[in-house]
């Protein structure tokens, strides 16, 4: 199957920034998120984030360490696992899935600051776009984010 896989280039925000956004937006489109992280020590920090990101707001989640994937609308990991029936998937820190032609989105956050990361996000693209999967490019302007490719 053919997954809708969306870059996200970050260039003026953090990750931590950016994806509480992407989150909640998945979840007013009634859908569910698994989010792949780098390391167990990411997961809990972002676990952490997300929860006091917002005095206002509520961004309902959970990990491995809350247990009950399958009540979680959005879960996270670093593990190459989609325990909660995710239909979206955001992969962040240079993780990666080899499970993205289950999902119906995938998004792939990168750090535009670190060449590493944008190196590494060339390479996925390439690979993606080979392996028959629809790609987009959206780079973070002043104004917002905007479709590139």
């Amino acid at each position: 199957m053919a997954t809708e896989i969306n870059f996200y280039h970050l260039t003026k925000s953090s990750l931590e920034d950016a994806l509480p956004r992407l989150l909640l937006k998945t979840l007013q489109a009634g859908e569910r998120a698994v989010v792949l992280l780098g390391s167990a020590e990411r997961v809990d920090a972002l676990d952490t984030h997300l929860w006091t990101y917002d005095a206002n707001g509520f961004l309902p989640h959970g990990s491995a360490r809350d247990g009950e994937a399958e009540r979680q609308p959005v879960w996270l990991t670093h593990l190459d696992e989609n325990p909660n029936g995710a239909a979206f998937l955001f992969v962040a820190d240079r993780a990666k899935s080899d499970r993205v032609d289950q999902y119906k989105r995938c998004f792939e956050l990168f750090d535009g600051r670190d060449e590493a990361a944008v190196a590494d996000s060339r390479e996925r693209w390439k690979a993606y776009k080979a392996a028959g999967h629809t790609v987009v490019y959206w780079q973070q302007t002043a104004a917002g984010w905007e479709k590139k490719a």
